[in-house]
């Protein structure tokens, strides 16, 4: 599976922790990360993530691309809600993807763990995909999408 990991700045050294509690099962998935959070989790816990860019330089809406392509199958981001964040329309473009292309989101460690812990991490968990296809013949008729 492949895993986003993204956190506000006031949240990195909670996303850290948590990745340090989570790190042999985070070591069996693909992560990949927007670029400052990508650059500190990859150096405290030794894994390969890959990196987009920084949040705040289009990194939020480059994940939401790759959900949208199937890419990118969970999202944990730890975002922090009593800080106003500048680029706050690409934070809610891409909390908004992850829920139109139904997957997994973690927004805090105790839903991370949830998610985490669950038995359906353990196996090849076959998520609903979602048919847009009504949707795209009232807008594009004749257009198709393929579910990833």
């Amino acid at each position: 599976m492949k895993i986003a990991l993204v956190a506000h700045d006031q949240k990195k050294d909670e996303m850290v922790r948590w990745g340090q509690k989570w790190r042999s099962e985070l070591a069996r998935h693909e992560l990949c990360a927007t670029g400052t959070t990508g650059g500190i989790l990859a150096r405290e816990l030794d894994l390969p993530i890959e990196r987009f860019r920084s949040g705040p330089l289009g990194g939020d809406l480059q994940l939401g691309a790759a959900i949208s392509e199937g890419e990118i199958e969970m999202l944990v981001f730890f975002w922090d809600p009593l800080e106003s964040q500048p680029h706050d329309p690409d934070i809610r473009a891409l909390l908004r993807v992850a829920v139109v292309w139904n997957i997994p989101v973690a927004t805090n460690p105790a839903s991370a763990d949830f998610i985490l812990s669950s038995p359906l991490m353990k196996g090849d968990y076959e998520r609903e995909n979602p048919d847009f296809t009504e949707h795209l013949e009232r807008f594009e008729p004749g257009r198709k999408v393929e579910a990833s």
